[in-house]
């Protein structure tokens, strides 16, 4: 039986936890023409077909192993650009239109991926051999509510996808890198911090300031490994009361990652239709300058900086999630090996 190492569950955090649904790209991201990209290290192909839905499969030809992202859409099947060979959503080539009867017709040759669609993004389900059924997607209300407006925000950085998790898992850095920010410039700089933990993950929160500034943010795992948070706005910001924002970290590799972050407001009426105007024309520029700050850090930090952190209680959230997603990593690395 073979033996799981740390080197194997550390190769797996950082490439990316599987039998979870990761968003890949925001909706705008895919028209008629196949996209292909990188997901957790994975090679896929994305396309829409004649009604508008969205497929993905692996971006691999069995043929000869070209990219059918280069290809042809035919609605529901891709054609490989190099010899034509048609595949559809859900892996299995229908057609080799070079000879007949090929051994390849009707099989299923490539990795295909559950989607899914939510609020402008695309959602991939990505399990291993143990799970191929994707479990439900539970969503926190703030994104999916019906009372709520929301507005996605999405940008690829240089960096390993745990970097981008630690940051939002530390409250304390808004009241310091984000002091001028026009919604973080409140609250101490100092506090006493706690570890809530909740049904679906945990909540780490400065005691006795919430509502202030940047003060919790919690993380969950409901299908998908997400992270909210709130920030309480001026009232000169607009109707709908503290400002949320639902958050995502999706592995591209092991040196890139892609986030995802809706803001969102409880909202409805004519107050949405003001909050939605006053985010386009007021106040997305400035939280575009805040994802800023936190890209430009987080990139210029060493590729080893996990390796020589001398960490204090206000890391007790960020350390809680490592051990949780290293955790998981082990889980679903030990589950083939027991199966032997």
């Amino acid at each position: 039986m073979s033996e799981v190492t740390q080197a194997m569950v550390d190769k797996r955090v950082n490439v990316g936890l599987q039998n979870l649904w990761h968003p890949v790209l925001p909706s705008w991201g895919v028209g008629n023409d196949p996209v292909g990209i990188i997901r957790l290290s994975e090679n896929i192909a994305l396309w829409r077909d004649n009604k508008g839905s969205v497929h993905a499969i692996e971006d691999r030809c069995p043929h000869r192993g070209a990219r059918v992202s280069l290809g042809w859409n035919l609605g529901e099947r891709l054609a490989c650009w190099y010899h034509g060979i048609q595949i559809n959503g859900h892996g299995i080539v229908n057609e080799v239109p070079a000879v007949d009867n090929c051994a390849m017709l009707g099989k299923k040759l490539v990795k295909s991926y559950p989607v899914q669609e939510i609020h402008d993004a695309i959602f991939l389900y990505f399990g291993d051999e143990s799970h191929p059924e994707p479990p439900d997607l539970n969503l926190p209300d703030e994104l999916v509510g019906q009372d709520h407006s929301n507005f996605l925000c999405t940008a690829m950085w240089n960096c390993n996808y745990r970097y981008a998790i630690d940051n939002v898992m530390d409250p304390m850095h808004g009241a310091y890198l984000h002091a001028v920010s026009h919604s973080m410039a409140f609250g101490d700089k100092t506090a006493e911090m706690q570890i809530v933990k909740t049904d679906a993950g945990l909540i780490f929160e400065k005691v006795g300031q919430r509502d202030v500034n940047f003060d919790w943010v919690e993380i969950g795992e409901t299908g998908a490994l997400w992270m909210r948070l709130s920030i309480p706005y001026r009232k000169g910001a607009g109707p709908g009361g503290s400002f949320y924002i639902v958050g995502f970290a999706t592995p591209v590799d092991e040196d890139h990652c892609q986030v995802f972050f809706w803001r969102t407001r409880k909202v409805d009426g004519w107050q949405k239709d003001v909050w939605r105007f006053m985010y386009r024309n007021r106040l997305e520029r400035l939280h575009w300058d805040v994802l800023e700050q936190d890209r430009v850090v987080l990139q210029e930090m060493a590729p080893d900086a996990r390796d020589n952190e001398l960490l204090y209680e206000h890391d007790q959230g960020l350390a809680s999630v490592r051990r949780i997603l290293k955790q998981k990593a082990e889980d679903q690395l030990k589950a083939p090996v027991a199966a032997e």
